[in-house]
């Protein structure tokens, strides 16, 4: 993938003719201009948007102000923003959702960055899941077609094409296991900055299909030499239309993985398609798992939940979303999930997948399934894909991360870096790993994600962190650290406050993957967790047992997760202080359980990551105290004395893979649609509804909030709906603002995200504000200036004034008076024939400009023709001449 990150696109040498004076500010590739609603900023470009996983975003002036739209050509991008400070623009750029704003600066080591360079690393398993097993791996592909399936999701064929991976010679039905690779440029082999086709998918002519899907035969063969069936699924198609889907295409990748399980379930029952019988009997469709790379990940998060709204027709039991986005903060209740976080991923810099983790982990009651973050330190996001990696790759590809020196922490040539063959190693280990443990319950492997520190010889020299939460059934929450303490919890020089996104002050999003907003949930709130600060060392933040929970031998750890302020020093400490009921206490310091409260890696400018990871305290170090009396857990500041940390999710547990299977037994969540026309006067309330497929005998929650281009009609909404028990339908009210001004319709989406005790069915509300104003008329009269004018101006005259951009061009002809020597459109050389006029936004009145050569030669009036041969959003007969007369002044 390429990655354009902060610096913008030089002029396109075919863009459109510049506009004309009246624009509110330009440069030679931008312009903004005033629309209904706030100010539209364009900026053309010279090559076509490279198809990246995060979303394409603009910066005015190094200032990130929002998602941009791209056109059909993917050759500019705009939005419509209502901040009056653009006005005063100097520099727009293209940026990436989740990047830093601007250019990165050059960075050396960070203060912590040695620390991490010769980081602890676990004991090894004996179990190497990178390790090939015992069975011969043989493949083979499948082709259906290019556009062989419809996917309402992207109102789009989609091609059906996979790679199959098989143990040879292995008996009986094997588990399923379904790799999505992410957004990636779809075709290679033409002129990339040609003409844009007709469609861009499918490939044609000289084009042909980047094989992304053939990037995962590491993670694949490992899989299937220990039994299991793979099969790696191609989604061009939606790489190549979802730029138009409400959704950046989450749901079309969910529907396309179900559309493969669907061939799948009939060549494994009844036979036929390309393989014959050869896979009848051969795949449980009892036990599926499914991983996802980038948008992939959301993908296949999706699918998950889509199989449970759809009545859990296939046994989805395990999800892997590996350096995955997260737009809408979607939850994946009742499956085993693990997370895997690239540190120096350049696409998605920010690491939002962090939320499908911190997002689902108490969503559901009692949820029995185990749940991971597998964060890997030197790891970008495309070298986990061959066919994204330069030099393994059959089509152009880069480092995401885009800085070649030793820049640190994640410069190609840092000493902390892996190469494409390491992390290609370290995702064959995890992602094996994962789905062994989860779909053939070996739990010789519950080391590598317990979050215990067991690690991979394949692995290599590859610093890997694992937070998870253990199976309901195996954990013992005892404060999730989310809400206030009771009066008395906090002594001592200490004190506590709650904090949500506003826990770390720092303006770049990419070092905030639990508190940076989502693009399509924005308002939603992100994990909230407790900030301890201390001024001593006496202070004490006090965690009850509550009495019949104080019995903690069955459990191997007690666990919390933390991690330093980013406002504060590069590392600091604490003691964990267990106390029975006889007083007795056995106490340790947190740095001698690992490297939690040490500042990740990386400059204050550059990273470093603000994650929590965890401290684990094995109960088996707790000598002299009684563990079937266990009355208190504490954490004391008497390590050091001042500091600040964040803490969460203080537990014990024990290591188990839990019971995982399709949630189709939670009530399911949907956002109704609605249509509604504009009127001409006054604020109208415009009603959605949220239902629940069937009352719940506990509260179910989840956020929604209204998100689009509102323009001037649509209010801005963003509220927690609550079902009390009973409960099926709850009302959104919306307010539109009508007017007697002609308009486009406005689309805009009412987004239902972070749910509890529910499942997102249709996640996404569809609003229509239908204009019901007529169509303006538009008048251009003749005009007449002196040379020396230096402008001369035909008058434009609508019949009423537009919410919408009226606009003309057309070509200048020459009559006694010539273009260059009389006349020219605009500053330009060689002088242009082509015009282009508008009249803003809410005005009645504007001028098509010609410029006029003042020359020194007496001569008689003279005339040319401007001719009008397009007009948008006003009627107009073309083509129309108008007689420009130029009079002498010599």
């Amino acid at each position: 993938m390429v990655a354009l990150l902060g610096w913008g696109l030089v002029p396109s040498a075919s863009a459109a003719p510049p506009p004309p004076t009246n624009t509110v500010a330009k440069g030679n590739d931008w312009r903004i201009e005033p629309v209904a609603g706030g100010y539209r900023v364009t900026l053309d470009l010279d090559r076509r948007v490279p198809l990246r996983d995060a979303l394409p975003m603009l910066a005015v002036d190094g200032r990130a102000i929002g998602v941009a739209k791209e056109s059909a050509d993917r050759r500019s991008v705009s939005l419509i923003s209502k901040d009056p400070t653009v006005l005063k623009a100097r520099d727009v750029k293209l940026t990436w959702s989740g990047d830093p704003d601007g250019q990165r600066s050059k960075a050396a080591a960070g203060p912590t960055d040695a620390e991490w360079l010769k980081a602890k690393m676990g004991p090894a398993l004996a179990d190497d899941p990178g390790a090939k097993g015992r069975y011969a791996v043989e493949t083979a592909e499948y082709n259906l077609g290019d556009e062989a399936i419809y996917l309402p999701g992207l109102k789009q064929k989609s091609e059906l094409r996979g790679k199959v991976y098989s143990p040879r010679g292995a008996t009986g039905a094997r588990p399923l296991i379904v790799f999505l690779h992410g957004r990636h440029q779809v075709c290679y082999g033409g002129d990339e900055n040609g003409p844009f086709p007709e469609k861009p998918w499918p490939c044609t002519g000289v084009w042909k299909s980047i094989p992304s899907y053939r990037g995962y035969d590491g993670p694949a063969e490992a899989l299937a030499s220990h039994g299991y069936q793979v099969v790696s699924i191609s989604a061009n198609a939606v790489n190549a239309w979802d730029s138009d889907a409400y959704d950046a295409g989450a749901q079309a990748r969910a529907e396309l993985v179900l559309d493969h399980l669907d061939l799948w379930k009939k060549w494994s029952t009844v036979g036929g398609g390309p393989f014959g019988t050869k896979f009848v009997g051969k795949v449980d469709l009892r036990n599926i798992g499914l991983m996802g790379h980038s948008r992939g990940g959301e993908g296949v998060a999706r699918a998950a939940v889509l199989n449970a709204d759809r009545g859990g027709r296939y046994g989805i039991r395990a999800v892997l979303p590996l350096a995955p986005t997260d737009f809408a903060r979607a939850t994946v209740p009742g499956v085993a999930m693990s997370v895997v976080l690239p540190y120096c991923d350049g696409d998605v810099s920010d690491l939002q997948g962090q939320k499908f983790y911190d997002d689902t982990r108490y969503s559901v009651t009692g949820d029995n399934a185990p749940r991971s973050t597998v964060t890997v330190l030197g790891a970008n996001h495309n070298f986990f894909n061959t066919e994204w990696t330069p030099g393994q790759s059959v089509a152009p590809s880069n480092d995401d991360w885009y800085e070649e020196g030793s820049e640190s922490p994640c410069g190609a040539k840092y000493v902390g870096r892996l190469t494409a063959k390491q992390q290609q190693a370290v995702g064959t280990a995890y992602v094996a790993g994962f789905f062994r443990l989860q779909l053939g319950h070996e739990k010789q492997l519950l080391p590598l994600l317990d979050g215990s520190n067991g690690r991979a010889v394949s692995a290599g020299k590859a610093v890997v962190r694992v937070v998870a939460q253990a199976p309901a059934a195996d954990r013992r929450d005892l404060s999730r650290l989310d809400q206030p303490l009771p009066a008395g919890a906090v002594s001592g020089k200490a004190k506590t406050a709650v904090c949500s996104s506003g826990c770390v002050q720092i303006e770049d999003q990419s070092q905030l993957p639990h508190w940076g907003p989502s693009w399509f949930a924005e308002k939603t709130p992100t994990l909230a967790v407790t900030k301890l600060s201390w001024t001593g060392k006496d202070g004490v933040l006090r965690v009850p047992v509550a009495a019949g929970q104080r019995d903690v031998r069955q459990y191997a750890a007690l666990t919390f997760r933390a991690a330093p302020d980013a406002a504060g020093a590069p590392r600091t400490d604490l003691s964990i202080r267990v106390v029975d009921g006889h007083g007795r206490a056995a106490s340790v310091p947190a740095s001698t359980l690992g490297d939690a409260l040490v500042r990740m890696p990386g400059s204050g400018d550059v990273t470093p990551k603000n994650l929590l990871r965890t401290v684990r305290v094995p109960i088996a170090s707790l000598k002299g105290i009684d563990l079937r009396d266990v009355r208190a857990v504490e954490l004391r500041t008497d390590r050091v004395a001042s500091g600040s940390v964040f803490l969460s999710d203080v537990s014990f547990s024990r290591p188990g893979v839990g019971t995982s299977a399709p949630a189709v037994l939670l009530p399911k969540l949907s956002a109704s649609s609605v249509k509604v026309q504009e009127g001409n006067t006054g604020t109208k309330n415009v009603d959605f509804f949220v239902t629940l497929s069937r009352p719940s005998i506990r509260p179910v929650s989840v956020y929604a909030e209204t998100n689009g281009d509102l323009g001037q009609s649509v209010g801005q909404v963003a509220r927690k709906v609550v079902f009390t028990p009973g409960q099926t339908r709850q009302k959104i009210t919306v307010p539109v603002t009508g007017n007697t001004r002609d308009s486009d319709d406005l689309a805009f989406s009412l987004v239902l995200s972070a749910p509890h005790d529910g499942l997102l069915d249709e996640p996404f509300g569809h609003g229509l504000v239908v204009d019901d104003d007529p169509t303006p008329t538009l008048k251009i009269g003749p005009a007449t200036a002196s040379e020396n004018a230096g402008v001369l101006k035909f008058p434009m005259t609508l019949s009423a004034p537009s919410d919408r951009y009226v606009s003309v061009q057309g070509d200048l002809k020459d009559g006694t008076a010539v273009l260059g020597k009389d006349f020219k459109a605009f500053d330009e050389e060689p002088p242009s024939r082509s015009f282009y006029a508008y009249i803003e936004p809410g005005q009645a009145k504007g001028v098509l400009e010609v410029r006029l050569v003042d020359d020194k030669v007496k001569e008689p009036a003279e005339t040319f023709t401007a001719s009008v041969t397009e007009v948008d959003a006003a009627q107009l007969k073309v083509p129309l001449g108008l007689i420009g007369t130029i009079t002498d002044n010599d």
